[in-house]
């Protein structure tokens, strides 16, 4: 395929369709020829409702030639088989396979990747193995997680929405923040004799992580405990962490699994399995794996996360979009849309090709978000009357988690809920007129709309594969390494920097470095 995806004939034809996208706000448009009813996407036990997104026919149409002209489906399937796409072509990279599906493609007869399916297993078998060793001795009733980024980001994320579904007395804390009061907060609400805590470092020398460690052993050894009795280590093999003497049991994390899409990995199912116990984390497995499954099908109307890529796509390049709101109508996901914050813009906030030439096109969308109905009270204000147009995702799900509810002027909570994310999609698309120009809406302000039955663990794992398999579609449609981090690596150099200068206590006045602590000591 040429480097320049803009030179493609599918890209050109996309973009003359885009000089007239589908008017939401015409009359009818939303009902005309059951457009509501027929733009409805399944995988896996979810849907995806498109009617209010500004495409037609000839766009869908569009959307899988270019598809097959850019080969999209067929190199995701080379990527969960092990080919090596983490890499700058004729540039020192990562140069690594990318295999996160791999760690839930276990439950499968013939694994896609059998080798990284085998290590998978053998790490799930080890943690069951501890799990059942910690319900028998019974007296851990916590676990504080400590990481950061991918290592936090994600499990937090998926703990937070699954805490339905916790077994009983069991809690997780996280610690990531550098900043000594995350830390302090955490720990001053747990028992250490009833408290595991799981590090999670790949390198196991994360400048963060490692100083909380230490925070966090201080901690448990002023209390007269041995952390070694406490503490879990996920890292990589030969890591600075791979030690018995120092950790009650140890997982590991593989290169070819990168961090923010590594949640279904060791560095979240230890936290997960704590919590959920090993039936409730193979079911959020299983779910993952149903997705990735889905995400193999080439037709784009029957593939929910290549759907939601190009639109995405659509919305970002040719309709000229540059952020992307995630609202659930869920407060169980209210840390959601921060994982795919991390996710998405880590991977795909990229600005040169995988043949390391400048991109033409804009590449990643800023991605932010927070639950419905809250966020109606405050920043809907801008989505729906502001100057900047702002795509929406919007998630929910027909049953609520407890299933505690009542009913109020003859609704309950949980109908009102979904009521009001309708509306919402109902809104953004058609507008208002008015003769007040301050009542009038716009209309023409794309969404898409994710419903599943209800939020439990097999579906949560669905949600999580289809938002990766999203951003991993949307990448290889740039035709950028959606899968290296090299943008995080420079302030952590100059970090190191400013450390020294600092435990060296030289004078002020000469280096950069110097210069901003003599401005800041004054």
């Amino acid at each position: 395929m040429k480097t320049d995806v803009t030179e493609s004939r599918s890209w050109q034809k996309l973009l003359k369709l885009a000089e007239t996208p589908y008017d939401l706000v015409a009359p009818g448009a939303l009902e005309e020829d059951g457009r509501i009813g027929s733009m409805i996407c399944h995988s896996a036990g979810l849907r995806l409702f498109y009617a209010a997104q500004r495409v037609d026919k000839k766009v869908l149409e569009a959307f899988q030639e270019f598809v097959d002209e850019h080969r999209l489906v067929e190199r995701f399937k080379e990527m969960r088989r092990g080919a090596v796409i983490n890499k700058i072509f004729g540039w020192e990279s990562e140069d690594r396979q990318v295999l996160h599906t791999s760690s839930r493609d276990i439950f499968a007869s013939e694994p896609k990747d059998p080798v990284s399916a085998r290590q998978a297993n053998e790490e799930l078998q080890k943690l069951q193995t501890f799990l059942s060793e910690v319900d028998r001795q019974g007296k851990f009733t916590t676990m504080v997680n400590v990481g950061i980024g991918g290592s936090d980001l994600g499990p937090r994320a998926i703990y937070e929405a699954l805490k339905a579904y916790n077994r009983e007395g069991r809690k997780v804390h996280f610690i990531a923040n550098v900043d000594p009061d995350d830390a302090a907060q955490v720990l001053d609400t747990v028992d250490p004799a009833k408290t595991l805590v799981t590090v999670v470092s790949k390198s196991g020398s994360t400048l963060e992580t490692r100083t909380n460690e230490e925070l966090v052993r201080s901690r448990f050894e002023s209390a007269g405990l041995d952390p070694a009795r406490h503490f879990v280590a996920v890292t990589g093999k030969g890591s600075p962490m791979d030690n018995p003497q120092n950790y009650l049991s140890s997982f590991y994390m593989y290169d070819y699994i990168g961090g923010r899409y590594s949640v279904t990995s060791m560095v979240g199912c230890v936290s997960l399995g704590f919590a959920l116990g090993a039936e409730g984390l193979t079911d959020f497995l299983k779910g993952a794996a149903e997705m990735d499954e889905a995400c193999e099908t080439n037709q784009v109307a029957d593939n929910m996360a290549l759907l939601l890529a190009l639109l995405g796509i659509w919305n970002h390049n040719f309709l000229g979009c540059p952020t992307l709101a995630v609202l659930p109508y869920s407060q169980a996901l209210h840390r959601f849309p921060a994982h795919l914050q991390q996710c998405d813009m880590e991977s795909n906030g990229k600005s040169i090709t995988v043949d390391g030439r400048p991109v033409s096109i804009k590449t990643g969308p800023v991605v932010w978000g927070e639950p419905g109905t809250n966020g109606q009270h405050a920043f809907y204000q801008l989505l729906h009357q502001g100057t900047e147009i702002v795509p929406a995702e919007f998630v929910g799900f027909l049953d609520s988690q407890y299933g505690k509810d009542i009913s109020v002027d003859g609704t309950n909570s949980q109908q009102k809920l979904l009521a009001n994310m309708m509306a919402q999609v109902v809104a953004l698309a058609t507008g208002r007129e008015h003769e007040n120009p301050n009542k009038r809406f716009g209309g023409n302000r794309p969404s898409s709309l994710i419903i599943g039955r209800k939020l439990d663990p097999r579906n949560m794992g669905r949600l999580l594969a289809l938002y990766e398999a999203k951003i991993v579609f949307q990448g290889f449609s740039w035709n950028i390494n959606s899968f290296d981090q090299e943008g995080v690596q420079l302030g952590k150099v100059l970090a190191g920097r400013f450390l020294e200068h600092m435990k060296s206590n030289k004078k002020c006045g000469t280096s950069i470095e110097e210069q901003f602590l003599e401005a800041l000591e004054n």
